[in-house]
């Protein structure tokens, strides 16, 4: 799994303020971690394993935390509101460009609590090597699948008692199909790291 890149939050409620004295402040840039560096072993004249492809991200020091962004003061329920509503009408301008564009585009629906669970579940089968294309080896980040399962667990938690019977069903199917593909998976793994290693080629030491 990569590791998530370094943000600041920005309280815009305040750069707002001071853009209505004249005074406008640009916004400072998001602090953003350098990519990572490329995987030995892949380099030109290097025949590529068979097999699924581990991504390990590298741990945390022992001992050190990484930095919390420093948050902003809650927003007030008037301000809440007031946003909602520019947030909706930017949406629909949007919406209405496209359509005008692409007249056969329909309405979008509006997003739901199903979508919500299905973004996570697609996000934890790609992260295990799902959707490869043919031919091509899959691209696994154990470490990044086990975090967006552990969001859906967190998800069905927060939200036990306030789900419709449906959305409750539809939540746990995915629960456990993901938790299942994920047992599978590093099963697979360790049986793969107890394996010897191949033999060199015939004539290479």
């Amino acid at each position: 799994m990569t590791e998530p890149p370094k943000f600041t939050v920005i309280d815009r409620r305040k750069m707002k303020a001071e853009e209505e004295q004249g005074n406008p402040q640009p916004a400072a840039p998001a602090a953003v971690a350098p990519p990572p560096a490329p995987e030995s072993g892949t380099g030109p004249g290097t025949a590529p394993a068979a097999g699924p492809r581990l991504v390990v991200s590298e741990p945390e020091p022992a001992g050190e935390q990484p930095e919390q962004p420093e948050m902003p003061p809650a927003p007030t329920a008037q301000e809440s509101s007031e946003q909602k509503t520019a947030y909706d009408a930017s949406a629909q301008r949007l919406e209405d460009l496209v359509r005008a564009q692409n007249p056969a585009v329909g309405a979008q629906p509006p997003v739901s609590f199903e979508h919500l669970v299905q973004q996570f579940y697609v996000s934890a089968m790609i992260q295990m090597g799902a959707g490869a294309q043919e031919g091509q080896r899959p691209r696994i980040d154990i470490l990044g699948a086990r975090q967006t399962i552990d969001l859906l667990g967190v998800l069905a938690d927060k939200t036990r008692g306030n789900l419709t019977d449906a959305e409750d069903k539809m939540l746990q199917t995915v629960l456990f199909e993901v938790r299942m593909a994920f047992m599978e998976l590093t099963s697979m793994i360790t049986l793969q790291s107890m394996q010897p290693p191949a033999p060199p080629p015939p004539g290479k030491s």
